[in-house]
């Protein structure tokens, strides 16, 4: 008799967390429960548990895949941690010039998203490596002198990052060697480690984008499968920004490939709709509570690519070709200096989440607009039991449209608008962007 198998899926999002469980008879059962900011939901088990014992016997093995905005969310809010980079000397700013090109060809306001560290967080190191070999040494002296400057700057973890230290990474690993001997506890990581390339303002980018976000993914990665092993599953696999998945032990110390785990899997269920209604091309939308994910599908096969840009961070990882914007339904609407209507990036979360949850928050959010103009309402509670309010919706809505000189309702419209333009951007950028 074969063995019974319940394989669990598990998206946790920004706002709420999606649960799937596949029984061995076919049958498929869900639940929804609230995300925790940055963490395991506090009633994620309890849902689990009630959807594997919906699709199967209370024997059957539990196998857990999951997909996590953690990492995403982390980069498009910057919560991640703060991150101390020792470089090459005379190229500290090698990440405030990026490659020189403008964020907007014809706009001269626009900008391009500032890194992910302070200036005053680079620490340039006195040793050069070329092509053809080391030009100047690294001395013991300016190892000790580096270890001292990055220790004073208390960071929650550390990157290295020198020229050409994909063929030559001796200097990068003498100095990571010494800091992990420094600060143990603090995560240390190499460029040469997570993307062994040349171009070195892309390799740079990723291995900061890699310490930048490990203190909370390792954390929570941690906290997950401890969970999950008291909650009887008996495998855990954690989706990669490439669409396919890796190991507990990999995903803790592989962040950066997590940047777009949560929204990977949303392309490949919408392959998967796809192929069983046969259209092999599709454009994918993916709305959540923090962000909306747009892709592109042809003949049948998601696209993936090495270079991306997550919430302006450049990262030179294999992921499925994702464009994220800032426009989920908790995405809070405010009125800049010039007076005009703005929409996101900041999330207003699960917690306390948009203001007619009726949790605490006060911040007017796309949800909010919608629940103004009658397209949600309290008939239809949010994950089986969130009551939706209007009358705190159009209180927090109104406060924006007394700042932006408009009436509830115009303002309303207007925030829905702001928000499905930059679905708009993001759709073309994947498709018409793309010569497609």
């Amino acid at each position: 008799m074969a063995e019974e198998i319940i394989r669990v899926g598990v998206d946790v999002g920004g706002t709420f967390t999606d649960i799937v469980a596949l029984g061995a008879d076919g049958s498929v059962s869900v639940g929804k429960v609230r995300s925790a900011p940055g963490d395991v939901p506090t009633d994620l088990w309890q849902a689990v548990d009630a959807a594997c014992q919906r699709s199967g016997s209370a024997h059957a093995r539990r196998l857990l895949v999951h997909g996590t905005t953690v990492a995403t969310n982390a980069l498009l809010e910057r919560t991640g941690g703060h991150v101390v980079l020792a470089t090459t000397a005379g190229f500290e700013d090698l990440l405030w010039l990026r490659r020189q090109d403008r964020a907007d060809l014809y706009d001269l306001s626009a900008h391009h998203p500032l890194p992910l560290i302070a200036r005053e967080d680079v620490v340039g190191v006195v040793e050069r490596v070329t092509p053809s070999g080391v030009e100047q040494p690294l001395s013991q002296e300016e190892v000790a002198r580096v270890v001292r400057e990055v220790v004073a700057r208390n960071p929650d973890s550390v990157v290295v990052s020198f020229l050409f230290s994909f063929s030559y990474p001796e200097h990068e690993r003498r100095i990571l060697e010494a800091i992990r001997l420094a600060m143990p506890g603090v995560p240390a990581v190499g460029s040469h480690e997570v993307l062994p390339v040349f171009r070195e303002y892309e390799r740079t980018s990723t291995a900061v984008a890699e310490a930048y976000l490990r203190p909370k993914v390792s954390g929570y990665i941690r906290r997950l499968a401890t969970q999950a092993l008291q909650h009887g599953i008996q495998g855990l696999r954690v989706m990669s920004s490439n669409g396919g998945t890796m190991s507990v032990g990999h995903a803790e110390v592989r962040a950066a490939a997590l940047a777009l785990s949560g929204p990977a899997g949303g392309v490949e269920g919408a392959r998967l709709v796809g192929s069983a209604v046969q259209f092999a091309d599709l454009l994918t939308l993916d709305m959540g509570g923090t962000s909306a994910d747009a892709s592109v599908i042809l003949g049948g096969q998601p696209l993936v690519q090495t270079t991306a840009s997550v919430g302006g961070v450049a990262l030179s990882l294999p992921h499925v070709l994702i464009e994220t914007v800032g426009a989920g339904g908790g995405s809070v609407a405010w009125v800049d200096r010039g007076g005009a209507l703005r929409v996101g990036p900041r999330s207003a979360g699960a917690m306390p989440g948009p203001a007619a949850y009726g949790q605490g928050g006060d911040e007017a959010t796309v949800t909010d607009a919608a629940v103004v103009l009658g397209w949600l309402g309290p008939e239809h509670p949010l994950a089986g039991r969130l009551t939706l309010s209007p009358d705190l919706a159009e209180r927090a809505v109104a406060r924006v449209a007394r700042s932006a000189g408009l009436t509830v309702q115009r303002c309303a419209v207007g925030i829905v608008e702001i928000a499905t333009a930059a679905m708009v951007r993001a759709l073309r950028t994947v498709s018409l962007q793309y010569g497609r």
